[in-house]
């Protein structure tokens, strides 16, 4: 047990979570700047930024509640503690992320300055809390999203177009699965410095790696076998009109996932695994990825997929967020479809031409993008289902739509 001010941070499942104000927060960094006792580690990337000099103040703490599952405090508007509600059995992906994405010089996301773990009495090693830096200014992307789409702006998709294709270049660096080396040691030295800045447009700096392939028999059963499991869960959670309408269009939904198993054994890379408009923050600066956890609707999911798997949730999330403009902003339905197609073809025009200027158009495998966009609105009536019944409307908005427009 590590006490930091009043309250103990342990690896129970039932701790409390620190919350703004109450001071463990500030306790953590000010513990973090030396190595922290047994059974804690502490995992290092950037360092960390210097605190309140002699005779400042100290810096102030305040909450961000639109995580759903954990909780952020931000300290002196500089550091972000995003601690675990329930602590992370390692190995856990975003540590592994923050790794790799600092060494390749991976810039366009939040600051990562290190992760606190605790060994537990059973010898698991658990996450309990991950540092990163403050983006001024940030705004969460169902929210500046769901501006653009009611006032029907769609520049910014070119944007991210660019920016999914510079984090997949980076996380292709990452060594095939099977030359995959143990995790680094915790408290591991920063660098001295910060990787150098570069300009937006430059692409991630770390030495080319070839991506993964697999055979096609595994690797398209593999894929086949998921998203069939994932349409049989949606369709045994969906109740009520809309389980009604989902049954009646099963076999339509079946036919969509086809191509799946054909899938030719093509490249593979370490995916983010979540990757939708909510995960990029617009800030002062321009925009950022965050949250490397995974997919919350997969258990213990493979970490190398083939990129379209990510550029598909991020294309299903603009049409969701049209679904949001309908609900929440009265946009016309009609509008929002327009705008939600025009986003989705500039960011995939943008991401395939930066793929291309940088030598690496094969890492998308474009006839995968429409099957595992089906796959994904599956997922996402199994995430409401699960987690926040409230959220169906979206799913099935763009269901329904899809199938309206392609009805003769």
């Amino acid at each position: 047990m590590l006490s930091l001010g009043e309250n103990p941070v342990t690896d129970r499942e039932d701790t409390a979570v620190p919350r703004a104000g109450d001071g463990v927060t500030s306790a953590l960094l000010a513990a973090l700047r030396s190595d922290p006792p047994p059974p804690f580690s502490l995992y290092r990337y950037l360092p960390l930024p210097d605190g309140p000099g002699p005779g400042e103040p100290a810096w102030e703490e305040r909450g961000i509640d639109v995580d759903q599952t954990n909780h952020s405090v931000v300290v002196g508007e500089r550091i972000v503690v995003k601690w675990m509600a329930v602590p992370a059995p390692l190995p856990h992906p975003t540590l592994v992320a923050f790794a790799h994405l600092t060494e390749a010089g991976f810039e366009h996301t939040a600051p990562p300055y290190a992760a606190l773990t605790v060994v537990g009495s059973s010898g698991a090693e658990r996450l309990l809390a991950l540092v990163t830096g403050y983006l001024p200014e940030a705004r969460d992307g169902w929210e500046w999203c769901v501006d653009e789409a009611e006032a029907g702006r769609t520049a910014f998709a070119s944007t991210l177009g660019r920016l999914a294709a510079d984090l997949h270049l980076a996380l292709a660096t990452f060594p095939p699965a099977s030359a995959q080396a143990p995790p680094a040691s915790p408290a591991v030295t920063p660098p001295a410095t910060p990787p150098t800045s570069a300009p937006a447009s430059a692409p991630a700096s770390a030495p080319a790696s070839a991506p993964a392939s697999a055979p096609a028999s595994v690797l398209g059963s593999a894929l086949a076998d998921r998203a069939e499991r994932a349409l049989e869960e949606a369709l045994e959670l969906t109740d009520g009109e809309d389980g009604t309408w989902l049954r009646e269009h099963a076999d339509a939904l079946r036919a969509r996932l086809e191509p799946l198993a054909d899938a030719v054994g093509g490249a593979t890379i370490r995916i983010h695994g979540d990757l939708h408009v909510g995960q990029i923050l617009q800030w002062r600066d321009g925009y950022a990825v965050i949250d490397f956890d995974g997919n919350p609707t997969v258990a213990q999911a493979e970490p190398y997929q083939p990129a379209a798997r990510d550029v598909a949730q991020l294309t299903t999330s603009l049409e969701h967020v049209a679904q949001v403009a309908i609900r929440r902003r009265g946009t016309a339905p009609s509008a929002a479809a327009t705008w939600a197609a025009t986003a989705r073809e500039g960011l995939l025009s943008a991401y395939r031409e930066r793929l291309r200027a940088e030598g690496r158009p094969e890492l998308l495998d474009e006839r995968l993008i429409g099957p595992f966009e089906i796959e994904q609105e599956c997922r996402e009536l199994i995430y409401s289902a699960r987690h926040l019944p409230r959220w169906r409307y979206a799913p099935m908005g763009v269901l329904r739509t899809r199938f309206t427009e392609e009805t003769p």
